[in-house]
């Protein structure tokens, strides 16, 4: 299976600043966490859209994902997103408004604690994005917390710490 996960920043990629106790979004930690998992049959391209909280994203941002999104999609069986859950709503609608029939899934995921946390959701909502690469019919979906929400309709519900909704 040919996959490629475009890496937008957002919670799951915070690393923490030991010097000044911050968290920031200067690198991707998918690397690490693909390196954790046992990935057979899977080749991977990993495309670095931007380093951003999805609180500070611009719609020019969105159309830079977007334009992501499209470029891979004739090289990839699935694409994968990683993206800030705060405004990964916001972006899944704008893929589903404009990569309307799809024969690809696009599946945005992200994590409500940073990957380097011990109590991080990470790496269970990477490990289904994946798994939902391989089964899920072309379509622009949430997935995350055992959950495949597809679009539009999804939102974050803050109280209970997930996404919910879809169509």
């Amino acid at each position: 299976m040919r996959l490629t996960i475009l890496t937008t920043g957002g919670t799951i990629d915070k690393t923490y600043n030991e010097f000044d106790g911050s968290l920031a979004n200067s690198r991707s930690v998918l690397e690490v966490i693909l390196g954790s998992l046992r990935l057979p049959d899977l080749f991977i391209r990993h495309v670095a859209v931007m380093h951003k909280d999805s609180l500070d994203m611009t719609e020019e941002d969105r159309q830079a994902i977007l334009k992501a999104v499209r470029d891979a999609l004739p090289s990839s069986d699935a694409v994968v997103v990683l993206h800030g859950t705060d405004t990964l709503a916001k972006t899944g609608d704008v893929l589903h408004r404009e990569l309307a029939g799809l024969d690809t899934p696009v599946i945005l995921t992200g994590a409500m604690r940073p990957y380097e946390f011990r109590d991080t959701d990470a790496l269970q909502n990477v490990t289904e994005a994946l798994l939902a690469a391989r089964l899920l019919s072309g379509g622009v979906y949430a997935v995350m917390h055992n959950r495949v929400l597809p679009f539009p309709g999804v939102t974050k519900d803050r109280q209970a710490k997930t996404l919910v909704g879809g169509c």
